[in-house]
């Protein structure tokens, strides 16, 4: 542990879990967020003009280690999470093996022991091998490390099956992440259903595969009492359905990713594959109400659903590219631009969105720079412009919407534990 002093002079410090939100000096000593004290040999960090918030959690990346290391790793993974701001992320476990036995876990872990510069949780698998057929080994997972358990870019279609893996994971206070997908719906589908499929001869992907999912989740949490959450949420009928099952008080949440909320299913206008995603960019419609189920808290929290894939991989036609964008670089800059210039946000609401709010629902620290707390700590200019480039870039993979345009917003400084790990451009050397 770092027993470096930092004091951070002079920024907006923003604390929604704390209901902070003022101008002033953060203080931070042997890695935790301090009160003042002797400024002698101190590090000063000027923030004047910068926001200074709680490290950004992401509960929903795919750093595709082991068995794809070619588009990611854990090491290139979290430099491109330092670099959104990103402190903490959630791991999938579609990995190659998939996590569904103690031993890969262990492998992960010490992987992220090794190489990682944030903090990495896992997550396991609900089916042996995600295959669908046979509940993983639940338990062992959960002795393993695991803080959730999810087939993510797969959907369990056995109801029964789906019914003892949320009742098995209450039992081990596990809570389920699930990918809301009627395959039946969607077999060769490629974009969303509607206008733009109809105009680009596209197969359709229905929204209502999403909501009978999402429907039958919702019924299956009332039933059991376990937690499932829904991840990247795209239809605006899921969101009235999970609008009506909190209204119940059934254990229920959801996630928006960004591209969900900035971008809609015209971008494919160009048959260009890095618009193309799983679940899809969907209407204008669907798109505001994503934004107002972040508004009104039927949605919890933003999630980037990072999913890396080689130049080589996605440049190909679009009916046979692979699904999914990479999204930890430019997440903070696309909602901030969204939901806090373009439809109302206050900036803590924004923030507690991407930092407490994803933290407390998967049970995980962080979130709050409260005294005594580990200091992990993200600066950002919210009036930065800056243009997304491959060079720049420090994920393997560069296969996002936004590159080539100007966004506003940028992570300066991340710190993790009270230690620089990433700094106006440059990732910092760290001790493990």
């Amino acid at each position: 542990m770092s027993s470096e002093k930092i004091i951070i002079r002079g920024g907006r410090i923003i604390d929604p879990a704390s209901d902070r939100d003022e101008v002033g000096d953060l203080f931070i000593c042997d890695g935790k967020v301090s009160s003042s004290f002797d400024e002698k040999d101190a590090r000063i960090i000027d923030a004047t003009g910068k926001v200074v918030c709680p490290g950004l959690v992401d509960i929903h990346v795919h750093f595709r280690d082991p068995g794809q290391t070619h588009k990611e790793d854990i090491r290139t993974g979290t430099m491109s999470a330092a670099a959104g701001g990103f402190t903490s992320v959630i791991c999938m476990p579609n990995t190659a093996p998939t996590c569904d036995n103690a031993g890969t876990i262990q492998h992960i872990n010490d992987s992220i022991s090794k190489k990682a510069v944030i903090r990495v949780y896992p997550t396991g698998c609900l089916t042996r091998n995600m295959d669908g057929e046979q509940l993983a080994p639940i338990g062992s997972l959960k002795r393993a490390g695991v803080v959730a358990v999810t087939d993510d870019g797969k959907c369990v279609q056995s109801n029964d099956l789906m019914r003892q893996v949320v009742t098995y994971s209450k039992m081990f206070d596990l809570p389920v992440m699930d990918h809301c997908q009627d395959s039946s719906l969607t077999q060769g589908s490629v974009m969303h259903e509607g206008e733009w499929s109809l105009r680009l001869g596209l197969k359709g992907w229905p929204a209502a595969a999403e909501d009978i999912i999402v429907a039958r989740n919702i019924i299956l949490s009332e039933l059991t009492g376990a937690h499932i959450h829904m991840q990247h949420v795209s239809s605006a009928d899921s969101v009235e359905l999970l609008r009506q099952a909190k209204r119940k008080g059934i254990r229920v949440s959801g996630e928006a990713s960004p591209h969900h909320i900035a971008l809609t299913d015209k971008y494919l206008s160009g048959y260009d594959p890095f618009f193309k995603m799983n679940p899809p960019l969907r209407s204008e419609s669907h798109r505001l109400a994503l934004i107002e189920g972040l508004r009104d808290g039927t949605l919890d929290c933003i999630a980037t659903d990072h999913a890396p894939h080689r130049e080589y991989e996605k440049d190909v036609e679009l009916d046979q590219a692979p699904f999914g964008i990479v999204g930890l670089e430019t997440a903070l800059p696309v909602c901030l631009e969204v939901l806090h210039r373009s439809h109302g946000f206050s900036l803590p609401k924004v923030i507690d969105l991407m930092t407490a709010k994803p933290a407390r629902l998967m049970n995980i620290p962080g979130g709050t720079l409260a005294e005594g707390e580990p200091a992990d700590v993200t600066i950002f200019d919210s009036e930065k412009e800056w243009i997304p480039s491959r060079e720049e870039f420090k994920s393997k993979s560069f296969n996002s919407p936004w590159l080539g345009i100007t966004l506003k917003g940028r992570t300066e400084f991340t710190l993790v534990n009270g230690r620089v790990v990433y700094e106006q451009g440059t990732i910092a050397e760290t001790e493990r």
